[in-house]
Parts: C-alpha cells; structure tokens; sequence
C-alpha cells in the first residue's frame, strides 16, 4: 500500500471516531444517527451538480448499501444503550474486519499475505481487549448481539461499496451519490415513523447534523477511494484504527473511564497497523 492512501485511511479513521462520539450526545440515539445521515446527504447533494451520475452497474450497489446503512444505524444506535463508547465502538468495529478479510476471499478474490495478516489479527486483537477488558461494565448479551450485528452490517456494505466504486470507476462519483441516497432514504424513514413533527425537533440541532454528517461523508468517501486502490480487507482493518482515537474521544470529551488495560490495547492496536505497513 502507498504511504499516501495509508496516512488517507488514518485521517478518515479519526474523523470517524469524531462523528461516532456524536451519537453519544443526543438523548434519542437513533434520532441522532439519522440527523447526521441526513446532513450528510444534504452536504453530498451540494457537490452533485459537480460528478458525472454513476454508471448503471454501480446502481444496485448504491440501493444494496443504502440498505446495509439502515442497518446498522438501528443496530449501533441500540448498542449504544447497553454500553459506553469504549465497548460498543471496539466490539462494533473491530469484528468486521475479520468478516471483510473472509468474505473477500471468496466475493473478490483478494487474500492478503501472510505479513499483512498477522497484522490484522494482532490489530483485532487489541481492539478486542479494549472492548473485552476496558469497559465500564461487563459487556451484555444486548450489548454483544447489537454490536455485533452492527459489525455484519459494517461488513456487508463495506463489501458493496467497494464492488460498487470498482464497478463505476469514478470514487468519488460513486460515494456523494451513496450519500445523497442513504440520507433520503433515512429522512423518509424518520418522517414514516415520526410525522412532520420531526422537522421541528430536529430543527434546532442542524448545525450538529451537518457537522457529523460532512464528517461521516469524508471519512467513508476517503474509504470508498481507498478500497479501489488497495485490498478492501487491509483498508478495513487500518479504518478501525478510529477505536483509538474514539478511546481519546471517549476520555477527553465524554468523560469515560481509561483503564490502563485500553492503553495497552492502544499499543496492540499500533502494533498491529505497523505490521500490516512494513510486511
């Protein structure tokens, strides 16, 4: 992998982690993911006029992630009832990597060298003690089955969109009308279940929605760029490294515990992406 797309990846992990810690703030968790899906959508209808539309191989791709993201909007939102940002986050994230690098064998073709996937198990490995061993509480069964699914659903469109972004040969294309999609198809999701009335609700708080929204879009739009110039499994393991910066997110801002367990899963973690860069 260039060193350009892996310091790409670093960055849009960070930004990741900042918009996930927004989800922690608003008192109707799924109210929250859906304000910042929706802003992020307003933000790529903006740049529209500006990309060709996608081809039309690329197009059930697109309704196939737009999908995946109610998904896992629903499900992380409800994870993040049963526990703190430092256990949902960890668990969450650092089980899909080990889906994609599975499921790319046999959907893409792609198995990463023996170097790279030391790497990634070390990787996982430590965001698994993080999760594990340095939470506040004892992780749930309605925890561990929420994040869990939210890590197939992680999986599952990581998957697609780097199908999808190979299929219409133009990244950037391909995410800003993602991201137009999936914010239309939540804004209709919430208006279903909620009635107009949640246009005034969510009225004072669309400042925060387009903030975490225009985060959202360029983390996963650097994603989406990333996967088609480099096996999608090493890109999705080298993502979750957001757990760590969530992990400063969560102790800064949030005020969550920093039990020195995480801190050495922080070391695992870098241990795990510098194995991954040298091999």
């Amino acid at each position: 992998m260039e060193t350009s797309v892996f310091l790409m990846v670093i960055a849009s992990a960070a930004l990741h982690a900042g918009w996930n810690a927004l989800l922690k703030i608003g008192l109707d968790r799924f109210l929250t993911a859906s304000l910042i899906q929706i802003g992020a959508g307003t933000v790529a209808l903006l740049a529209l006029p500006f990309v060709p539309m996608p081809n039309a191989a690329a197009w059930p791709w697109i309704v196939l992630s737009a999908i995946l993201h109610i998904g896992y909007n629903v499900f992380l939102s409800r994870a993040y009832r049963y526990g703190d940002l430092g256990q949902v986050y960890p668990i969450s994230r650092g089980s899909s990597p080990l889906l994609v690098a599975g499921l790319s064998v046999l959907l893409l073709g792609e198995v990463l060298p023996a170097g790279q996937l030391l790497g990634l198990a070390v990787l996982v490995a430590g965001i698994w003690l993080m999760a594990v061993r340095g939470g506040s509480g004892k992780a749930n069964g309605g925890l561990l089955f929420s994040a869990l699914m939210t890590a197939l659903f992680i999986a599952g469109y990581t998957l697609s969109d780097a199908s999808g972004a190979r299929a219409n040969g133009d990244p950037l294309s391909y995410s800003l009308w993602l991201f137009a999609v999936n914010g239309l198809v939540m804004a209709l999701i919430i208006l279903g279940q909620r009635g107009p009335r949640i246009v005034a609700e969510l009225g004072p708080h669309w400042k925060a929605g387009l903030l975490g929204g225009a985060m959202s879009m360029f983390a996963y739009s650097i994603v989406i760029w990333a996967m088609t110039q480099a096996p999608v499994a090493l890109i999705s393991a080298l993502r979750e490294t957001s757990v760590v910066f969530a992990l400063l997110i969560g102790s800064l801002w949030l005020k969550e515990s920093l039990p020195p367990i995480r801190l050495l899963a922080c070391l695992i973690i870098l241990a795990g992406v510098a194995t991954m860069k040298l091999a």
